[in-house]
Protein backbone atom coordinates (compact mmCIF):
# COMPACT_ATOMS: atom_id res chain seq x y z
CA UNK A 1 0.00 0.00 0.00
CA UNK A 2 1.29 3.68 -0.87
CA UNK A 3 1.43 6.48 1.18
CA UNK A 4 1.43 10.41 0.52
CA UNK A 5 4.22 12.47 1.46
CA UNK A 6 2.06 15.65 2.00
CA UNK A 7 -0.33 15.34 5.56
CA UNK A 8 -0.56 17.46 8.10
CA UNK A 9 -1.23 16.28 11.86
CA UNK A 10 -1.71 18.38 15.52
CA UNK A 11 -2.04 17.23 18.91
CA UNK A 12 -2.20 19.28 22.31
CA UNK A 13 -1.91 18.22 26.05
CA UNK A 14 -2.58 20.12 28.97
CA UNK A 15 -1.11 19.24 31.87
CA UNK A 16 -0.51 19.68 35.29
CA UNK A 17 2.97 21.81 34.34
CA UNK A 18 1.92 23.37 31.34
CA UNK A 19 0.29 23.73 27.88
CA UNK A 20 2.24 21.69 25.23
CA UNK A 21 1.11 21.49 21.29
CA UNK A 22 2.89 19.77 18.39
CA UNK A 23 2.16 20.17 14.70
CA UNK A 24 3.79 18.13 12.08
CA UNK A 25 3.53 19.29 8.40
CA UNK A 26 5.11 17.03 5.61
CA UNK A 27 5.15 18.00 1.63
CA UNK A 28 7.19 15.80 -1.45
CA UNK A 29 10.81 16.12 -1.37
CA UNK A 30 13.50 13.79 -2.58
CA UNK A 31 15.01 12.52 0.48
CA UNK A 32 13.89 12.83 4.44
CA UNK A 33 14.58 16.39 5.05
CA UNK A 34 13.66 17.54 8.85
CA UNK A 35 13.10 20.85 10.47
CA UNK A 36 12.30 20.83 14.37
CA UNK A 37 11.48 24.35 16.07
CA UNK A 38 11.00 23.80 19.98
CA UNK A 39 11.37 25.90 23.02
CA UNK A 40 15.33 26.12 23.65
CA UNK A 41 14.82 24.86 27.75
CA UNK A 42 13.65 21.54 25.36
CA UNK A 43 16.39 21.67 22.92
CA UNK A 44 17.85 18.22 24.22
CA UNK A 45 14.86 16.70 22.88
CA UNK A 46 15.49 17.04 19.76
CA UNK A 47 17.28 14.30 18.31
CA UNK A 48 14.59 11.81 19.93
CA UNK A 49 12.06 13.60 17.92
CA UNK A 50 13.74 13.40 14.85
CA UNK A 51 13.98 9.84 15.67
CA UNK A 52 10.61 9.12 15.89
CA UNK A 53 9.88 10.95 12.86
CA UNK A 54 12.69 9.08 10.73
CA UNK A 55 11.19 5.90 12.23
CA UNK A 56 7.54 6.66 10.43
CA UNK A 57 8.41 8.81 7.75
CA UNK A 58 10.97 7.72 5.13
CA UNK A 59 10.48 10.59 2.43
CA UNK A 60 9.63 14.22 2.68
CA UNK A 61 10.17 17.38 3.42
CA UNK A 62 8.87 17.74 7.63
CA UNK A 63 8.16 20.50 9.63
CA UNK A 64 7.49 20.06 13.44
CA UNK A 65 7.21 22.62 15.60
CA UNK A 66 6.19 22.33 19.32
CA UNK A 67 5.13 24.20 22.11
CA UNK A 68 4.95 24.26 25.93
CA UNK A 69 3.90 27.04 27.44
CA UNK A 70 5.06 27.43 30.85
CA UNK A 71 2.64 30.01 31.85
CA UNK A 72 0.24 27.63 32.23
CA UNK A 73 2.05 26.75 35.78
CA UNK A 74 -0.16 28.15 38.80
CA UNK A 75 2.24 30.55 40.67
CA UNK A 76 1.48 32.98 43.58
CA UNK A 77 4.60 35.12 42.42
CA UNK A 78 6.20 36.00 39.13
CA UNK A 79 10.09 34.40 39.15
CA UNK A 80 12.14 37.61 38.67
CA UNK A 81 16.21 37.58 38.20
CA UNK A 82 17.07 40.60 40.18
CA UNK A 83 20.62 40.04 39.54
CA UNK A 84 20.05 40.66 35.60
CA UNK A 85 17.75 43.03 35.96
CA UNK A 86 19.97 45.28 38.71
CA UNK A 87 23.23 44.96 35.90
CA UNK A 88 20.33 45.56 32.74
CA UNK A 89 19.09 49.12 34.71
CA UNK A 90 22.49 50.09 35.32
CA UNK A 91 23.75 49.64 31.85
CA UNK A 92 20.08 51.51 30.66
CA UNK A 93 21.21 54.13 33.45
CA UNK A 94 24.61 54.81 32.27
CA UNK A 95 23.83 54.94 28.70
CA UNK A 96 21.13 57.25 29.06
CA UNK A 97 23.53 59.56 30.58
CA UNK A 98 25.59 59.86 27.18
CA UNK A 99 22.70 60.41 25.14
CA UNK A 100 21.07 63.56 24.87
CA UNK A 101 17.06 63.73 25.51
CA UNK A 102 16.76 59.93 26.01
CA UNK A 103 13.45 58.33 26.32
CA UNK A 104 12.40 56.91 29.49
CA UNK A 105 12.87 53.14 29.76
CA UNK A 106 9.66 51.30 29.88
CA UNK A 107 9.56 48.60 32.63
CA UNK A 108 7.94 46.24 30.53
CA UNK A 109 10.60 46.19 27.82
CA UNK A 110 13.02 45.46 30.91
CA UNK A 111 11.41 42.55 31.89
CA UNK A 112 11.31 41.24 28.19
CA UNK A 113 14.81 40.91 28.28
CA UNK A 114 16.02 37.46 28.04
CA UNK A 115 16.31 35.81 31.03
CA UNK A 116 15.06 38.89 33.51
CA UNK A 117 11.79 36.60 34.48
CA UNK A 118 12.90 32.82 35.77
CA UNK A 119 10.93 30.07 33.96
CA UNK A 120 9.87 27.60 36.18
CA UNK A 121 10.89 24.51 34.25
CA UNK A 122 9.67 21.23 35.51
CA UNK A 123 11.35 18.47 35.99
CA UNK A 124 12.86 17.67 32.42
CA UNK A 125 12.56 13.86 32.39
CA UNK A 126 8.84 14.56 33.31
CA UNK A 127 8.22 16.96 30.49
CA UNK A 128 10.46 14.87 28.00
CA UNK A 129 7.70 11.91 28.50
CA UNK A 130 4.94 14.63 27.42
CA UNK A 131 6.57 15.89 24.57
CA UNK A 132 7.72 12.63 23.25
CA UNK A 133 4.13 11.13 23.71
CA UNK A 134 2.43 14.17 21.82
CA UNK A 135 4.78 13.59 18.99
CA UNK A 136 3.99 10.51 19.02
CA UNK A 137 0.24 11.24 18.56
CA UNK A 138 0.92 13.56 16.03
CA UNK A 139 2.92 11.61 13.84
CA UNK A 140 0.07 8.86 14.06
CA UNK A 141 -2.63 11.23 12.36
CA UNK A 142 0.25 11.93 10.04
CA UNK A 143 0.63 8.31 8.90
CA UNK A 144 -2.88 8.23 8.93
CA UNK A 145 -3.65 10.80 6.37
CA UNK A 146 -0.72 9.74 4.40
CA UNK A 147 -2.27 6.43 4.12
CA UNK A 148 -5.73 7.90 2.98
CA UNK A 149 -4.14 10.04 0.29
CA UNK A 150 -1.85 7.14 -0.84
CA UNK A 151 -5.29 5.24 -1.33
CA UNK A 152 -6.56 8.12 -3.78
CA UNK A 153 -3.41 8.25 -5.68
CA UNK A 154 -3.21 4.72 -6.21
CA UNK A 155 -6.93 4.34 -7.32
CA UNK A 156 -6.30 7.31 -9.75
CA UNK A 157 -3.18 5.67 -10.86
CA UNK A 158 -5.14 2.46 -11.47
CA UNK A 159 -7.66 4.05 -13.54
CA UNK A 160 -4.58 5.81 -16.21
CA UNK A 161 -2.97 2.66 -16.15
CA UNK A 162 -6.13 0.91 -17.51
CA UNK A 163 -6.65 3.20 -19.96
CA UNK A 164 -3.56 3.14 -21.30
CA UNK A 165 -3.70 -0.52 -21.28
CA UNK A 166 -6.52 -0.08 -23.69
CA UNK A 167 -4.92 2.44 -25.89
CA UNK A 168 -1.81 -0.44 -26.37
CA UNK A 169 -4.44 -3.04 -26.72
CA UNK A 170 -5.65 -0.94 -29.73
CA UNK A 171 -2.66 0.05 -31.26
CA UNK A 172 -1.17 -3.52 -31.68
CA UNK A 173 -4.99 -4.28 -33.02
CA UNK A 174 -4.65 -1.67 -35.56
CA UNK A 175 -1.34 -1.99 -36.50
CA UNK A 176 -0.93 -5.04 -39.15
CA UNK A 177 -4.17 -3.28 -40.81
CA UNK A 178 -2.17 0.05 -40.76
CA UNK A 179 0.93 -1.39 -42.43
CA UNK A 180 -0.82 -3.46 -44.50
CA UNK A 181 -2.65 -0.48 -45.86
CA UNK A 182 1.02 1.52 -46.15
CA UNK A 183 2.19 -1.17 -48.25
CA UNK A 184 -0.76 -0.99 -50.68
CA UNK A 185 -0.72 2.58 -51.11
CA UNK A 186 2.98 2.70 -51.44
CA UNK A 187 2.96 -0.13 -54.11
CA UNK A 188 0.35 1.84 -55.99
CA UNK A 189 1.62 4.93 -55.85
CA UNK A 190 4.98 3.19 -57.34
CA UNK A 191 2.90 1.81 -60.22
CA UNK A 192 2.01 5.07 -61.20
CA UNK A 193 5.22 6.55 -61.02
CA UNK A 194 7.26 3.71 -63.16
CA UNK A 195 6.10 1.90 -66.08
CA UNK A 196 8.47 -1.18 -65.23
CA UNK A 197 8.80 -1.93 -61.66
CA UNK A 198 11.52 -4.30 -60.09
CA UNK A 199 9.37 -6.02 -57.54
CA UNK A 200 11.80 -7.69 -56.02
CA UNK A 201 13.12 -4.73 -55.09
CA UNK A 202 10.18 -3.38 -54.38
CA UNK A 203 9.14 -6.20 -51.97
CA UNK A 204 12.33 -5.78 -49.85
CA UNK A 205 11.92 -1.76 -49.83
CA UNK A 206 8.28 -2.34 -48.32
CA UNK A 207 9.56 -4.88 -45.91
CA UNK A 208 12.27 -2.60 -44.86
CA UNK A 209 9.51 0.08 -44.40
CA UNK A 210 7.68 -2.61 -42.54
CA UNK A 211 10.11 -3.05 -39.89
CA UNK A 212 11.12 0.69 -39.16
CA UNK A 213 7.40 1.41 -38.72
CA UNK A 214 6.93 -1.43 -36.25
CA UNK A 215 6.57 -0.85 -32.79
CA UNK A 216 5.23 -4.41 -31.28
CA UNK A 217 8.39 -3.79 -29.16
CA UNK A 218 7.39 -0.98 -27.89
CA UNK A 219 3.99 -2.16 -26.76
CA UNK A 220 5.09 -4.87 -25.51
CA UNK A 221 7.43 -2.57 -23.24
CA UNK A 222 4.81 -0.76 -22.49
CA UNK A 223 2.34 -3.15 -21.16
CA UNK A 224 5.34 -4.92 -19.25
CA UNK A 225 5.99 -1.72 -17.48
CA UNK A 226 2.16 -1.15 -16.49
CA UNK A 227 1.60 -4.31 -14.75
CA UNK A 228 5.15 -3.80 -12.80
CA UNK A 229 3.11 0.01 -12.10
CA UNK A 230 0.35 -1.99 -11.08
CA UNK A 231 2.76 -4.33 -9.17
CA UNK A 232 4.55 -1.75 -7.74
CA UNK A 233 1.27 -0.06 -6.01
CA UNK A 234 0.70 -3.32 -3.28
CA UNK A 235 4.14 -3.32 -2.62
CA UNK A 236 4.97 -1.88 1.55
CA UNK A 237 7.31 0.29 1.85
CA UNK A 238 8.47 3.90 -0.29
CA UNK A 239 7.78 3.13 -3.85
CA UNK A 240 7.90 6.80 -5.00
CA UNK A 241 11.33 6.66 -6.96
CA UNK A 242 10.92 3.57 -8.68
CA UNK A 243 7.09 4.67 -9.85
CA UNK A 244 8.85 7.64 -10.78
CA UNK A 245 11.17 5.73 -12.99
CA UNK A 246 8.71 3.37 -14.47
CA UNK A 247 7.02 6.83 -15.90
CA UNK A 248 10.21 7.73 -17.44
CA UNK A 249 10.64 4.49 -19.42
CA UNK A 250 6.84 4.56 -20.00
CA UNK A 251 7.29 8.12 -21.74
CA UNK A 252 10.12 7.16 -24.28
CA UNK A 253 7.95 4.12 -25.15
CA UNK A 254 4.76 6.39 -26.15
CA UNK A 255 7.60 9.30 -27.68
CA UNK A 256 8.82 6.15 -29.69
CA UNK A 257 5.58 5.57 -30.87
CA UNK A 258 4.73 8.64 -31.92
CA UNK A 259 8.50 8.76 -33.80
CA UNK A 260 7.21 5.95 -35.79
CA UNK A 261 3.89 6.91 -36.44
CA UNK A 262 2.61 6.64 -40.09
CA UNK A 263 -0.86 7.31 -38.86
CA UNK A 264 -3.16 9.65 -37.74
CA UNK A 265 -4.27 6.80 -35.45
CA UNK A 266 -1.36 6.24 -34.06
CA UNK A 267 -0.15 9.83 -33.79
CA UNK A 268 -3.13 10.00 -31.52
CA UNK A 269 -2.58 6.92 -29.36
CA UNK A 270 1.02 8.64 -28.71
CA UNK A 271 -0.53 11.49 -27.82
CA UNK A 272 -3.20 10.17 -25.40
CA UNK A 273 -0.57 8.15 -23.91
CA UNK A 274 1.78 10.84 -22.69
CA UNK A 275 -1.04 12.67 -21.31
CA UNK A 276 -1.87 9.77 -19.30
CA UNK A 277 1.47 9.31 -18.21
CA UNK A 278 2.14 12.56 -17.48
CA UNK A 279 -1.12 12.66 -15.23
CA UNK A 280 0.68 9.58 -13.46
CA UNK A 281 3.53 11.79 -12.53
CA UNK A 282 2.59 14.14 -11.38
CA UNK A 283 0.61 12.30 -8.63
CA UNK A 284 3.47 9.96 -8.15
CA UNK A 285 5.83 12.79 -7.36
CA UNK A 286 3.46 13.30 -4.16
CA UNK A 287 4.16 9.25 -3.20
CA UNK A 288 6.50 8.05 -0.58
Amino acid sequence: MIVSMTAYGRAENNTDIGQASCEIRSVNHRYLEMAVRLPEELRALEQAIREKISAKLKRGKVDCNIRFDFSAVVSDSIPVNHQLLGKLIETVESTSDKLKQAAPVNPMELLRWPGVLDKDVPDQEQIGSIILSLVDETLDAVVATRQREGEKISKMILERTEKTRAIVNQVQQQMPEIINGLRDKLSQRASELCNELDNDRLEQELVLLSQKLDVAEEMDRLLAHIEEVERVLKQQGPVGRRLDFLMQEMNREANTLGSKSSHIDTSNASVDLKVFIEQMREQIQNIE
